[in-house]
This record gives C-alpha cells, sequence and structure tokens, in this order.
C-alpha cells in the first residue's frame, strides 16, 4: 500500500470513528486508532471508562467495526489492543 493510499485509509478511518466518539465519550470513554496494518486490519485501544468495560467487546463489534466497515469497507478486521 502506497503511503498516500495508507494517509487516506487513516482519515477515513479517523472520521468514521469521530461519528461515534460522542456515544463514548457519554460514558466516559474514548477511543484511539493506533494503526492500519498491510492486511487492513485497524488496531485501536479503548480508554477511560470503556478499557475494560465488561461491555467492550460488544462495543467493538456492534459499534465500532460495524461503523468502520461501513465508512471504509477495504477494512477486513477491527481489533481492541
Amino acid at each position: 500500500m502506497t503511503k498516500l493510499k495508507h494517509q487516506e485509509l487513516l482519515q477515513r478511518v479517523e472520521e468514521s470513528i469521530n461519528t461515534i466518539r460522542p456515544y463514548l465519550q457519554t460514558d466516559g470513554g474514548n477511543i484511539e486508532l493506533l494503526e492500519i496494518t498491510d492486511d487492513m486490519t485497524v488496531k485501536l485501544r479503548l480508554l477511560g471508562n470503556c478499557d475494560g468495560c465488561p461491555m467492550s467487546e460488544m462495543t467493538m463489534t456492534a459499534g465500532v467495526e460495524e461503523t468502520i466497515k461501513r465508512a471504509v469497507p477495504e477494512i477486513a478486521r477491527v481489533e481492541a489492543v
């Protein structure tokens, strides 16, 4: 993947995260985009109250992953690290 394409993907993923960030912040949480790997895996870090929350796995799958994949269909996987 070219550097330009990588930057474009980072921007698109960040924009999609920004659409759900207010919901996470309402509960005292947040999310940080760490990287997009060459195999199109988005790696994220859950912050604040989201870190260690029993509902964080559901938030990742039903909320974050779905939102990112809808906005950026090239993404294959989303992982919390």
